[in-house]
């Protein structure tokens, strides 16, 4: 069947997208050099797993790779391979450490394991005397986390034949979003002590927090992963990050809600004057969580319409979403509008709490559905 051509369709898909997502690979860079000043002395490398916490892995540690890092951090296999693709001649380090018989598939790749078991480190050395890899590897040293890492005393076993080629040891902190928490200070001390089994070899214990702790969570090498998004590594002050993404949803209809009437499903938002209302083409199939919904007895989240901040109305669900834009003077706001639910005017982190969740959830969950704009 011949169909009709269009001269106006928008080759871009901006124009048909429910959503725009806009990354601001300026903002990332200038983030990612912010941090590595304040890191005095160490290497300041970047966490780019989750897809880059949802920004996408390849544009992002491409940006961040042309400004000077040299250092990157993913989770599997398959996101340093993408790493490896944007940066050539990066360092990447795999933090969730060595699957069983999956040695020849990172050396291949160039990629670094974190060991962190004995059974790991048994496997690669194996590994590596087998074949003569030189490639480098880290040992992970669990200080208190109680998740990945080797305790104390395999640590201890593990210094009497360490890790073949080994390039860095590393630990993992728990609270250094909570200001002073004692479990922090504990693991900053058993870090210092314990990186003595292994001399000569660089140490890396700060995340994005941690790098506001001081120079004694610095060590060799500082790897930021949230902060370089946006999100605050200091929730207790004020943000001192630039805000990188940007997230508009379309506004597909506007409607009159006469007050008592419900919006949505369950009908838990009832109006409580005459009210309009714009619905967007963005739910929680795109990543703004069903939990952030308002309803009668609790605030949800919040848009920027017309340079005015709005409440959300009723229940988000799967695809869309209503805003009260009833105090928007009705000129202002017109069908085919953005709404602005993240971005310089309404953080991550005040998402998140509207959501009761953490940035990292709001931003690694970003759908894929957005039309995506790199700045």
């Amino acid at each position: 069947m011949n169909r009709p051509s269009n001269p106006q369709r928008d080759p871009s898909g901006m124009a048909e997208a429910g959503g725009l997502l806009t990354i601001d690979l300026a903002a990332l860079v200038a983030n990612w050099r912010a941090l590595a000043a304040r890191a005095t002395g160490a290497e300041c490398a970047a966490v780019v797993k989750a897809d880059a916490y949802g920004c996408g892995i390849a544009p992002v540690a491409g940006a961040l790779a042309a400004a000077g890092c040299r250092t990157f951090f993913v989770a599997h296999l398959a996101e340093g391979r993408r790493v490896r693709e944007a940066a050539p001649e990066a360092t990447v380090y795999l933090l969730n450490g060595l699957l069983p018989g999956t040695a020849p598939a990172l050396a291949e790749a160039g990629l670094r394991p974190i060991l962190g078991s004995l059974a790991e480190v048994a496997e690669w050395n194996g590994f590596a005397e087998a074949t003569g890899w030189t490639g480098g590897a880290a040992l992970h040293i669990d200080t208190g986390m109680n998740r990945l890492g080797l305790a104390p005393a395999e640590a201890r076993t593990a210094a009497a034949r360490p890790p073949r080629n080994l390039a860095l040891v590393m630990s993992h902190l728990a609270c250094a979003d909570e200001t002073d928490h004692p479990l922090t200070a504990r693991q900053v001390a058993a870090f210092r002590e314990l990186r003595t089994l292994f001399p000569g070899i660089a140490g890396s214990l700060a995340n994005s927090s941690g790098i506001f702790l001081g120079g004694a969570a610095y060590h060799d090498l500082v790897r930021p992963g949230v902060a370089l998004y946006g999100a605050n590594p200091t929730p207790a002050g004020a943000n001192p990050m630039r805000a990188v993404v940007r997230l508009e949803g379309r506004i597909v209809q506007l409607r009159r809600v006469a007050a008592g009437e419900t919006v949505g499903y369950g009908a838990t938002w009832t109006a409580r004057r005459d009210s309009r209302i714009a619905v967007i083409a963005v739910g929680y199939a795109d990543g703004l969580l069903r939990a952030a919904s308002a309803s009668d007895h609790k605030p949800g989240a919040e848009a920027v319409v017309a340079g005015r901040c709005c409440p959300l109305a009723g229940r988000i669900s799967m695809d869309l979403a209503a805003i009260d834009v009833t105090d928007v003077p009705e000129e202002q706001v017109m069908r085919g509008d953005l709404a602005t639910l993240l971005g310089e005017e309404i953080g991550v982190d005040a998402l998140a709490a509207r959501a009761g969740t953490i940035g990292y959830e709001i931003l690694t969950g970003l759908g894929r559905r957005y039309h995506r704009v790199y700045v």
